[in-house]
């Protein structure tokens, strides 16, 4: 299924060099703006050009590469199902896999299902005169749609969120059985300052979401909510919001106005909830989503924020996939009972989970072609008339060789295909110098070949001149602005973090500061410390991806911001 049809991104995400140096300036924004002003835009032309003519830059000759027309598929860029841990082990022979969301299969108070089912495993329940087990999976919701809707890997059971993935796998033709429709109790909400949330609720009564749309609409609230191809809350937050502008038709005109009107001013969309969190602690926001459980057990979101949940429950369903056998449907149903024992919902409780009980959720989750729908339009509204302009800044130093720099390629072939018709792209490679292997172009049929046949042509070799990279592309796209003012600009870094030639980030950081260029770096075994420092400049997303899962966390990151 295309990826404009998937839940994405989830998380999360892929072309990491590229996106980690954009995630770095972001982070440099908020951290050294702090203690360095930005300069004006007239000392930053002169400053950038000064620069760039210290650089060692040239074109490459154009190379046009074949192109594949099959849409993008989601399964392609999946890594190996090894890449998820596994939480709990079976005890027993006969036992189900399931995947596990990870607020609830993780560690320390997200780590109450594996607790729960460690207990089951000790119990000696028995299925047809056989001890049973089951199998924790630790895996985000939507990745873990991902899989099972592409088929690269399904287990026998499945417990996101929310009820919307359930809809979602559903709708793709997977063999769905709903064993519980709660497991332990959890909404999603928004978390508003309580500085703002008094003004709101001044203004216009009391907070909820259609409030919270109208007063992102007039400029009045500063709000981010992550990606909704890979999150619950961002799902759910997408799904409401059109709710809220058209409960009868959610993918129709009125909908689709609404949320175009509300989302051109929505500063951020965050590719995990991390992200979002830091763009929080920056003061950038005056709202975003988050669930119930996580808000409780945040201690720096005590006494100064405030929650009102919204959309469907996040109660953790259960869902027997595929034609299971009598006997491992059993097992299921014996691990949904032994988990709703009194004995563990207190436990549940004790983690932050079964609070705001008496929320009743405000619609009912749609059909699962809906929500794919309600993805893809969000995919191709979320910027509205703004095209944007990217430039891809790709290192091929010697540190890049051989594995590296092959998934990098892999990364950025297979991205490629979930960027936007209407946006513009360009590629830079750096070493010890810089090569402009593509100029900035509407991304068409002949860019795309070309985008295809730059990407592969690289090779690896000399040092690593990370921040001229940076600088080259900043150039390109301040020359692209200057012919289009309309224009978004982003930067996305591949990289394995490692500077020790030409510029440096201190000669960079103001620039990227009053360019107000968000920076997006991915890191390849890297040194994630410097490529954050990059990203945080401006509130990008910085991820840090090994070689067997950058091709899935490029495609995520791409898919959410092209």
């Amino acid at each position: 299924m295309a990826r404009f049809g998937k839940t994405l991104i989830t998380l999360a995400v892929i072309a990491v060099a590229v996106f980690s140096l954009v995630y770095i300036g972001i982070r440099l924004t908020a951290n050294l703006g702090k203690d360095k002003a930005q300069i004006s835009a007239e000392n930053a032309a002169s400053q950038l050009e000064k620069l760039y003519k210290n650089i060692s830059v040239a074109p490459a000759k154009p190379v046009k590469g074949q192109i594949d027309l099959d849409p993008a598929s989601v399964g392609d860029s999946l890594p190996d199902i090894s890449k998820f841990p596994v939480s709990v082990a079976n005890s027993t022979d006969s036992f189900v896999e399931i995947f596990s969301s990870t607020e609830k299969s993780g560690t320390g108070n997200d780590g109450w299902l594996n607790e729960v089912a460690a207990e089951f495993n000790k119990s000696g329940t028995q299925v047809n005169g056989k001890a049973v087990s089951v199998k924790i999976r630790n895996i985000a919701s939507g990745t873990a749609s991902d899989y099972i809707r592409s088929g690269k890997y399904v287990p026998d059971a499945f417990t996101p969120s929310n009820e919307l993935w359930g809809e979602m796998v559903k709708a793709q033709g997977v063999p769905v059985q709903l064993v519980s429709k709660r497991l332990t109790g959890n909404v999603a909400g928004i978390v508003t300052t309580k500085k703002k949330y008094d003004e709101l609720v001044g203004k216009y009564g009391s907070i909820n979401v259609k409030t919270v749309t109208d007063a992102i609409a007039a400029n009045e609230l500063a709000m981010g909510y992550t990606d909704p191809f890979a999150s619950s809350t961002g799902l759910n937050f997408l799904l409401t919001s059109l709710h809220t502008f058209d409960n009868a038709n959610l993918l129709g005109d009125k909908a689709t106005a609404g949320f175009e009107r509300f989302q051109a001013n929505v500063p951020f969309t965050a590719s995990t909830t991390l992200q979002m969190r830091d763009a929080a602690k920056s003061g950038m926001l005056d709202a975003f989503v988050l669930e119930y459980q996580t808000f409780t057990n945040a201690a720096d979101l005590k006494g100064g924020y405030m929650f009102t949940p919204f959309g469907v429950r996040h109660d953790s369903p259960l869902y027997a996939l595929g034609n299971p056998s009598p006997d491992k449907l059993e097992i299921i149903r014996k691990f949904a009972a032994f988990v709703e024992q009194d004995k563990y919902q207190r436990t549940a409780s004790d983690k932050g989970f079964n609070g705001l009980n008496d929320y009743k959720a405000e619609i009912t989750p749609p059909a699962g072609d809906i929500l794919a729908a309600a993805q893809k339009l969000w995919k191709e509204k979320k910027d509205g008339s703004r095209p944007i302009a990217a430039v891809f800044v790709a290192d091929v130093s010697g540190s890049m060789a051989g594995e590296p720099l092959n998934r990098l390629k892999k990364s950025l072939l297979t991205g490629q295909k979930f960027l936007g018709r209407n946006n513009s792209i360009g590629l830079v490679s750096y070493s010890s110098s810089v090569t402009i292997q593509l100029p900035i172009g509407k991304y068409d049929t002949n860019q795309q070949s070309l985008f295809v046949g730059a990407v592969n042509s690289l090779q690896s070799g000399g040092g690593t001149a990370t921040f001229d990279g940076i600088l080259t592309a900043m150039k390109m796209l301040k020359d692209e602005m200057a012919a289009n003012a309309e224009v978004r600009p982003l930067i996305f870094v591949l990289s394995d973090g490692e500077t020790n030639e030409g510029h440096s980030l201190k000669d960079v950081q103001s620039l990227i500061e009053t360019y107000k260029i968000p920076v997006y770096t991915i890191g390849y075994n890297a040194n994630i410390k410097a490529l954050q420092s990059i990203s945080s400049i401006n509130e990008a997303a910085s991820i840090n991806a090994d070689t067997d899962d950058v091709v899935y966390k490029i495609t995520n990151l791409l898919n959410v911001q092209m």
